[in-house]
């Protein structure tokens, strides 16, 4: 989507459920970056998980009635911010796909998804903007998670946001676009497997001498972190908006 010739004056929060449970940080970040924009935020009340974990459970029906009330909260806001590539991969991707019985509800679905963005996708490619005027003194180094580069195809909005932070000293890990082996339910139900996949992520971002390991999902981060943790690894873990915000 083309850069807006001017700022919006509003958008919509699409908050996901691991940023609000566990990370309000990054949200309040979010909204931090907004007010340096001008752009006023809004945060329905209402608003719940939008059923990804059902559905890559397979379990449809409950997925579809998260996805009924998702659709209902959200499809009157003309833009949808969201700091987190899976949950927008599955507004964007799949909600069409729990309805393909029921064109009313697909044609709504459809519409909520293309009003549905990640933040640095939103930051870059629709209003245009790259430098926030943010600093960050230190070695930064990325990791591509799965649904944000694969479903969504966003890689280098990331990149050209944290270029553009004043102090910051980047460095690509090694494979950064392999799995962090969090996954959600996967590093629940196959914890062994997910354990080793995430040694081999921190073995990369190891490698790179940073101090800092950036992303966009804090799913991802979150079993990152967590591993770091355990092992009493001091790099820091944060969610892009973080360093972004003012």
């Amino acid at each position: 989507m083309p850069a807006h010739t001017s700022m919006p004056k509003q958008v919509t929060l699409f908050v996901q459920c691991i940023v609000d449970g566990i990370y309000p940080e990054v949200a309040e970040a979010m909204v931090r970056i907004f007010d340096r924009l001008g752009i006023a935020v809004d945060y329905p009340q209402d608003q719940t998980c939008c059923g990804q974990p059902a559905f890559n459970s397979g379990y449809r029906t409950a997925a579809r009635k998260a996805a009924r009330h998702f659709i209902e909260v959200f499809e009157h806001a003309p833009l949808i911010v969201c700091p987190s590539g899976s949950c927008v991969a599955m507004v964007r991707h799949h909600y069409a796909d729990l309805f393909t019985n029921d064109t009313a509800w697909q044609t709504r679905a459809r519409t909520v998804g293309r009003r549905t963005f990640e933040l640095t996708e939103f930051l870059v490619d629709v209003l245009g903007v790259t430098d926030l005027g943010a600093r960050f003194d230190g070695r930064v180094t990325y990791h591509d998670s799965c649904h944000l580069l694969r479903t969504l195809g966003i890689g280098s909005q990331p990149r050209t946001l944290l270029s553009r932070i004043h102090g910051l000293e980047f460095v690509e890990m090694a494979d950064s676009d392999r799995c962090c082996g969090f996954g959600g339910a996967f590093s629940i139900k196959y914890p062994d497997i997910s354990t080793a996949i995430v040694a081999e992520k921190v073995d990369t971002i190891l490698a790179t001498g940073a101090d800092t390991v950036v992303g966009c999902d804090m799913g991802c981060l979150m079993n990152i972190e967590g591993y770091l943790s355990r092992h009493n690894h001091p790099v820091q873990v944060r969610h892009i908006a973080q360093l972004l915000a003012p």
